[in-house]
């Protein structure tokens, strides 16, 4: 007995042999061993292989049966009515099965006819087609309880019908799960093959058997039938599907121009016009001075004949007109401004009152910086980059506090990066079986963690769309986040197949996870088990700000950044690195930026301290002198004076700070990291300039008192002072007026502290120099002036009978005095010096302009943080690694929707909605991802709710047990006809709404759409409404910002067309809603400063053209700064238009000094420039003789040593943002206020004035002289032309 099995066994192998010889598979023989019209492969239900299996179909050869009423009734219903009449090959039991089975295909395809009709075709016609066993083949069987169950069989399926079925369900899209419906129906298939493949696969929840779908078939009596498919854009309207699941029947959108799209060439427009203007301008000057040159030689030749045939001996009156004088003072200004005789002689006064009684000066202003300081207890930071970088009057601002109020703040993210990149040459695979087992444990660790204060654990916190299931999309949800589940052996096999059909592999949540979501570093055609990271993103709920629930979430997210950071050691022992990131933690990483760059600020002020120190003394004090007699340094060194100088620089600050702080201003981190530098450069410069001229006048005029000596020096100096302070506090305030808190507020402090600068220093500096000069001519030491140094003490010979101690010999003039007046000031002025000068600054100022578009926008978040800090690694892995864009919402503000017309303006999937549509136009916009940033489709409630009440839904929507719309008149259809308005409307919403989304009804809107609208009953309205889709992937400041802006684009564009209140809304746009107009602000703010400019020159220097001069001046540093920026990498955003802001205030600081001596030129000094230089050339010699080396030495030095010192600095933000523009700022600024300023001037500049201190009569002339006598002179100015 026990051999006939055995022989049995043997039989079938022999069999199995001899059918493969044959080509002929084994089952037709056994199983459906005829093929032919009207006969069946498979008919009615056996069994399953379990007890929680499905039912497999029994083996039924036998010719179709006719059906009885009920079931004929039950299959038309079902599939269609060309099942009306004629034989079936199956019964009621496996009629009611597809029903079931359909039922949730139905609700993912519904909305398009087309592939509706030919799924429920496959599916209808292999389950009851008369003539099966044509197309149907069984393979395999196992038998049970006596009965032949089907386990596997192969279906023909023509390629005709395969590629259109597919074509016609390929775009139609699953509004709940924003996703294509092939992902859920078809596990993400790419081809009809693979879709088939995918239908047929026998798996938990899909096919109990499985159904193989070859190509071509060895059968010679089998072969598809010939069934035509339904294409989406069919002829037949009632197959035609909507716009957003058929692109073929889409209305074509306009195009899109890009900005900046205007180019000649490769050359932007901009860099093309300015660098061919330039080349025209300097062929045209070549060609004249070129033809010049031409016609003095023949000139010269023809002068030279002309001689020879006269008389060349000389006349006897041919020197009665050689001047006797320097030619130059016969052309100096004779004319007065009352402007500036009036601010010379207020500034006499005010210089007289303070020296006259500095202890009531000091102390005045002292009380009153205390009184300002006193704000400080008021003072608060601003942390919140939120509220820094846009008004909360701005549209960004309110739309994210009308999103916030109605559909509740922005879930909170935590996020890991697992990385295997630590060996940079071969990176390998992130993922193993011991990583696995070790990351699940992790996971599992985080989930029982708890906050340290509120004890709360993730589950407490977590988002939880579907049930009592937290999102946490991780590469464990694969395996069920069940260490288990995987197989040493086959876990790899199962990634691949969860990569490959998500919808197969579904974490608790319910959500299909898309392998780009929680894999990264592999192609997408690629193996996902040779991924180089992995990324897992925890989901939790958010709060509003300062409630208890929101304390209790950034309580466990701290408790969750201590365990993540210790966390990346034990990845390191792994060999692999973690990045991750907190929602708390870009906030705590921006605010940690500010203590690094305090020992910047503190060191910079000590250098500028000392130099200030040793700079100042070196005014009255030359090494000969010191040499000489060593004491002298103790009485000269002016060590106190620069104290005091930089502690007025300190009191400035404070007194701004207090004083807006008063007011409720809130201060931030640019204000603490830059008002600093900013006062200290422009408050040192201006110490220089009146410490400068105060000893020019204690040679002039040495038996003045000091009183009147102050007054003097003030007088000439102050205008040069109220003149750069004017304008830069002008030109800061201007960005009082923008709608940034950073910048706003930093404009307003910087303004009010460079004004308070100013004041201190013409009152309160003031006085302290006259205490500090009668130290001096007393012989006192300096910090210790109770000490009288005796020894040096020295009397001026003929001092006119005074025996008191006086002023020792002046001294010489300083090398860079010498070197500017005898070298470089009459080398600069020649003719072709001059030449050579504007066609340089002319070049680079065009190649500044031809750099302008490569200016880019934006503020990268790495930039931002501290070198060291835990985010960047983070960032850099977000950016290279992830591959799934932000969610972006375009939210409805209040509209009607109960009425038919509003209806039809945000639907899509009915063949009455406009064809512009709300949701129509968003689906147009992902097919041009590259100019939309739109990548998925759009989740329409409106579209998704009228499903759910389709009555073909039987578990969606029921009343009775029925379907709500069961026998409904009108009947629901696709017209939108039957579909419910008015308060019915609203009362079916709410229903949708807080329907539960679950396996028998994915259309339900709990989970989808629970919170995505939200309905006023009183009114029959929906207040407000959002339609939710995501970008494509942004990797860039550049894709954040065009990201923002296309959005903005199509909520405008959705505006027009429906009339809707329609705005776009994502968590980063509030970060990026100033690149929307940061180009038109800074060219508004810097246009003002520039006008401002020349208003204030005009006035204060009493010529339009000196002011046109020097506002052009100022005008091509900026603009050379702006392409330094371009080429140093700097991006343009509010931090660097802060400091374009500074850049003009700086400039004009620069250039006030040396347009101001230019226009009132020094009698003193003009009347050194001998018979050289005439008119403007004399005036501008004179402007850099009197003040250049105050320009450099005051000005410049001081802020390249402010500079230097950021070059140290270990913050990006200082390095990038601060440091480069400044340095840019410093070369600019000098070299056209020291360099082309002059020669502009010398060119262009306006007639001069009389200055009022060297005009005095007798007296005057006198000084003047005995300044020119002490001046060493012995080396004349060279009187050469060049």
């Amino acid at each position: 007995m026990t051999k006939l099995p055995r022989l049995a066994a043997s039989a079938g192998l022999l069999r199995l042999l001899l059918a493969a010889l044959e080509l002929e598979p084994v089952a037709a023989v056994a199983y459906t061993p005829i093929h032919e019209p009207g006969r069946c492969a498979i008919r009615g239900h056996c069994g399953s292989k379990s007890f929680f299996g499905s039912q497999l179909p029994c083996v039924d050869n036998g010719p179709a049966e006719e059906p009885d009423a009920k079931l004929r009734q039950q299959l038309t219903e079902l599939c269609g009515p060309k099942w009306a009449d004629g034989p079936v090959c199956c019964n009621a039991e496996q009629v009611d099965a597809l029903k079931s089975n359909l039922q949730t295909a139905n609700q993912i395809i519904s909305s398009c006819p087309a592939c509706k009709e030919n799924f429920f075709n496959m599916f209808c016609t292999f389950t009851c087609s008369p003539d099966q066993s044509l197309f149907v083949n069984v393979t395999k069987t196992m038998q049970k309880n006596g009965k032949t169950l089907v386990t596997e069989l192969d279906q023909l399926i023509s390629e005709e019908y395969g590629s259109g079925f597919y074509s016609s369900c390929k775009d139609v899209k699953f509004g709940p799960t924003n996703s294509r419906a092939m992902d859920l129906i078809g596990g993400g298939a790419k081809n009809h093959t693979q879709l088939l493949k995918f239908l047929g696969q026998e798996r938990f929840g899909g096919s109990p058997f499985q159904m193989n779908f070859p190509a071509s078939y060895p059968e010679p009596s089998m072969k598809p039938l010939p069934m035509t498919p339904k294409k989406c854009n069919d002829e037949d309207p009632n197959f035609r599907c909507a716009c957003i699941d058929c692109p073929a029947v889409c209305p074509e959108l306009p195009a899109i121009e890009e900005a900046g799209s205007c180019h000649v060439g490769v050359l932007p427009c901009l860099s093309f016009a300015s660098i061919l203007t330039y080349g025209v301008l300097l062929f045209l000057c070549a060609t004249a001075v070129a033809g010049r040159y031409v016609w003095s030689r023949h000139a010269k030749r023809r002068g030279e004949r002309l001689r020879l045939l006269t008389d060349a001996a000389p006349s006897d009156d041919e020197d009665e007109g050689d001047l006797t004088e320097n030619g130059a003072m016969f052309d100096r200004p004779q004319n007065t401004y009352v402007v500036n005789t009036w601010c010379d002689a207020a500034f006499s006064r005010l210089g007289h009152a303070a020296a006259r009684f500095p202890a009531l000066t000091i102390g005045s202003t002292f009380l009153a910086v205390l009184l300002l300081s006193a704000g400080w207890f008021h003072f608060e930071i601003e942390k919140d980059p939120a509220r820094l970088w846009v008004s909360p009057a701005s549209p960004a601002a309110q739309e994210k506090a009308f999103f916030d109020s109605n559909f509740g703040p922005f879930y909170r993210t935590e996020k890991v990066f697992l990385v295997n990149d630590l060996n940079s040459s071969a990176p390998g695979p992130v993922l193993s079986y011991e990583t696995l087992l070790w990351w699940m444990g992790v996971e599992k660790e985080i989930r029982n963690l708890r906050g340290n204060r509120y004890g709360r654990k993730l589950q407490d916190l977590c988002l939880k769309p579907t049930g009592d299931a937290c999102v946490v999309q991780s590469v464990s949800a694969y395996f069920q986040d069940d260490p288990d589940a995987v197989d040493p052996d086959g876990w790899k096999d199962k990634l691949r197949e969860c990569a490959d059909s998500p919808v197969s592999c579904r974490p608790e949540y319910g959500q299909p996870l898309e392998p780009n979501m929680i894999l990264g570093g592999y192609d997408e055609s690629g193996d996902p088990a040779e991924a180089t990271a992995m990324t897992v993103t925890w989901v939790l709920n958010n709060y509003q700000e300062g409630s208890p629930e929101l304390d209790r979430a950034m309580d466990w997210e701290e408790s969750l950044k201590i365990r993540l950071l210790a966390l990346q050691d034990e990845a390191k022992e792994r060999n692999l690195r973690l990045s991750f990131s907190t929602e708390i933690s870009l906030e705590q990483e921006l605010n940690k930026s500010t203590n690094t760059d305090a020992k910047i600020i503190v060191v910079s002020y000590i250098i500028m301290f000392l130099y200030a120190s040793i700079a100042l003394g070196s005014t009255t004090l030359s090494f000969r002198d010191f040499v000489r007699n060593p004491a002298i340094a103790l009485v000269e060194s002016k060590f106190t004076l620069g104290v005091v100088g930089i502690l007025i620089v300190l009191m400035s600050i404070t007194a701004s700070i207090g004083l807006f702080s008063w007011f409720g201003l809130r201060a931030t981190l640019i204000i603490v990291d830059v008002i600093p530098f900013i006062v200290l450069a422009v408050g040192v410069d201006n110490i220089f300039l009146i410490v400068h001229e105060f000893e020019r006048v204690n040679i002039s005029h040495p038996d003045d008192v000091v009183e009147v000596r102050i007054s003097r020096a003030l007088g000439r100096m102050g205008p040069s002072i109220l003149f750069s302070a004017i304008t830069e506090t002008i030109c800061f305030a201007l960005g009082a007026f923008v709608g940034m808190p950073a910048v706003r507020n930093f404009a307003v402090y910087a303004a009010g502290a460079v004004l308070i600068n100013a004041v201190l220093q013409v009152t309160m500096f003031v006085s302290v120099l006259t205490l500090n000069q009668i130290r001096v001519e007393d012989a006192r030491a300096d910090c210790f002036p109770c000490v009288q140094v005796k020894s040096a003490r020295i009397h001026l010979n003929g001092s006119g009978g005074s025996s008191g101690a006086r002023y020792y010999d002046a001294p010489a003039e300083t090398m860079l005095q010498q070197f500017i007046r005898k070298t470089y000031a009459p080398r600069l002025l020649g003719k072709k010096t001059k030449a050579a000068v504007v066609a340089i600054f002319l070049g680079v100022f065009a190649a500044a302009v031809a750099l302008l578009p490569e200016v880019e926008l934006g503020l990268d978040q790495r930039v931002a943080i501290p070198d060291d800090s835990y985010l960047i690694p983070y960032f850099n892995d977000l950016y290279d690694y992830f591959d799934a864009g932000p969610p972006v919402y375009f939210v409805t503000r209040e509209f009607n929707a109960t009425q038919r017309e509003q209806q039809q303006k945000i639907c899509s999937r009915f063949t009455s909605c406009q064809q512009l549509s709300l949701t129509n136009i968003l689906e147009q916009e992902r097919k041009r991802e590259e100019v939309s940033y739109i990548s998925s489709p759009t989740a329409g409630w409106l579209d998704d709710f009228f499903q759910w009440l389709n009555p073909d839904n039987e578990a969606c929507c029921v009343d009775g047990r029925k379907p709500c719309f069961w026998r409904r008149d009108p009947a629901w259809n696709i017209t939108l006809s039957g579909m419910p308005e008015g308060d019915e409307f609203v009362r079916y919403l709410n229903r949708f709404l807080t329907s539960p989304t679950n396996e028998d009804c994915p259309l339900a809107g709990q989970a989808s759409y629970g919170s995505a609208v939200v309905v006023d009953s009183a009114r029959d309205t929906i207040l407000a409404s959002h339609f939710r889709t995501t970008h494509s992937p942004l990797r860039s400041q550049q894709d954040f910002i065009k990201a923002y802006a296309s959005a903005r684009r199509i909520a405008n564009d959705v505006s027009a067309s429906t009339g809707l209140d329609v705005f776009p809304y994502s968590v980063f746009y509030i970060f990026f809603d100033q690149y929307a107009t940061i180009v038109s602000l800074t060219a508004t703010l810097l246009g003002s400063a520039g006008a401002i400019v020349f208003v204030v020159s005009t006035v204060l220097l009493g010529s339009l053209l000196t002011a046109a001069v020097v506002t052009a001046t100022v005008a091509m540093a900026l603009v050379d700064i702006l392409g330094a920026m371009a080429v140093m990498r700097v991006s343009l955003n509010a931090v660097s238009l802060v400091n374009l802001i500074i850049c003009v205030g700086i400039a004009v600081e620069f250039c006030a000094h040396v347009a101001r001596a230019f226009m009132f030129p020094s009698r003193t000094f003009m009347e050194r420039a001998r018979n050289r230089f005439r008119g403007r050339d004399a005036r501008a010699w004179t402007a850099l003789a009197n003040v250049g080396g105050s320009v450099f030495s005051g000005i410049t030095v001081t802020k390249i040593l402010g500079v230097a010192v950021l070059a140290f600095t270990r913050s990006k933000i200082f390095e990038i943002y601060y440091f480069r523009v400044w340095v840019a700022l410093v070369a600019f600024a000098a070299t056209h206020a020291l360099v082309f300023l002059p020669v502009a001037l010398s060119l262009l500049g306006g007639e001069g004035y009389v200055d009022p201190e060297s005009e005095g009569g007798l007296e005057e002339d006198l000084a003047s002289r005995r300044y020119r006598a002490l001046m060493p002179d012995g080396d004349t100015d060279s009187e050469e032309e060049d």
